[in-house]
């Protein structure tokens, strides 16, 4: 998918997104006004540039079970999830977005990642039954916000979430949704609302270290009270017996700068200001349409919850995501 342009990309206004999230629109003209939309529960937003996994076949839930952070044996039709796939050592690797339809397991995952998601999977089939494919170039994701009345056919996969529903659309059916059910709204709008919910994404507030406890991901992505999945020895180590070394923070921002710290801008106490020792790294900034300039950004976990920060040179106050 990386040569991939969404052809939602040629309605007016429409302004392409950049890494990582090539293909599909940053905006179409008023980044304000679509995520007053989001919020208002208006539009959808196309996210037609992630890639597409299924799992189907009688022994598909309880195969994932294995694999997965989460508790998927008993996944009741329609209910939808969040799920991890670790390393030996514990660090995120994947994060699915899963919904079970009664027969097909659906995940959508980000942009590039599918090829080595499903190379894992295959390697894990073993005897069981179970049927594994990269559906990306048949379905696209579009994201229908909360307090949404669009009216979703039955027959199509639907991961309904207290942020809205993420809808399996059959990719040729883009357009004609895109039409019937609009405005398109672009994905700095949803990233937005992403920031303010405090929700991390894989790359982004991710790194190659990255453990689930650091981002809060305990909370929805990972089930305490079940083994049987790789890395399980580091989930339960660092939860019984410590804390993790970095904490996830969302970060309110001086309005009066003019732009934004950008991703991996080092954070520091603002009282040793711009050349002090760096604490963390800034993940994600957006200008949000009531809170302004917002940032998530992961930190040392001893920094203090109260003290006043510095993101790249940006004031900022924190706000507490994860708990020192």
């Amino acid at each position: 998918m990386s040569s991939y342009a969404s052809p939602l990309l040629e309605l007016p206004g429409a302004v392409a997104a950049r890494e990582p999230d090539l293909g599909v629109a940053a905006h179409y003209g008023d980044l304000f006004r679509e995520q007053r939309a989001l919020a208002r529960g208006e539009g959808f937003v196309d996210l037609s540039h992630r890639e597409v996994v299924t799992v189907g076949g009688p022994d598909r839930l309880s195969w994932l079970h294995l694999l997965l952070t989460q508790h998927v044996e008993t996944l009741a039709p329609g209910q939808a999830t969040e799920a991890l796939i670790l390393s030996a050592k514990g660090h995120i690797e994947h994060v699915l977005y899963l919904v079970d339809d009664g027969e097909t397991t659906w995940a959508h995952t980000e942009p590039g990642a599918a090829a080595a998601l499903l190379a894992y999977l295959e390697s894990m089939r073993f005897f069981y039954r179970v049927e594994i494919a990269d559906r990306t170039a048949e379905f696209a994701v579009v994201h229908l916000p909360a307090g949404s009345i669009v009216e979703v056919p039955a027959e199509l996969a639907v991961r309904e979430t207290p942020y809205g529903r993420d809808v399996f659309l059959p990719r040729g059916e883009l357009p004609a949704f895109a039409k019937a059910h609009g405005p398109a709204l672009g994905v700095l709008a949803f990233e937005a609302l992403r920031v303010e919910a405090h929700r991390p994404r894989l790359g982004l507030e991710t790194d190659h270290r990255t453990i689930p406890h650091e981002l809060g991901w305990l909370a929805t992505a990972v089930h305490l009270h079940k083994g049987c999945y790789r890395g399980q020895e580091t989930v339960a180590r660092v939860e019984n017996l410590g804390r993790p070394p970095r904490r996830l923070v969302f970060l309110h921002l001086d309005g009066s700068e003019v732009t934004l710290p950008e991703p991996g801008a080092p954070v520091r106490l603002a009282a040793d200001g711009p050349e002090g020792r760096e604490l963390g790294r800034v993940t994600t900034s957006a200008r949000h349409h009531e809170l302004g300039p917002i940032a998530l950004a992961v930190i040392k976990r001893n920094v203090p919850a109260d003290a006043p920060l510095l993101a790249d040179r940006t004031p900022a106050a924190q706000e507490l995501v994860v708990e020192p």
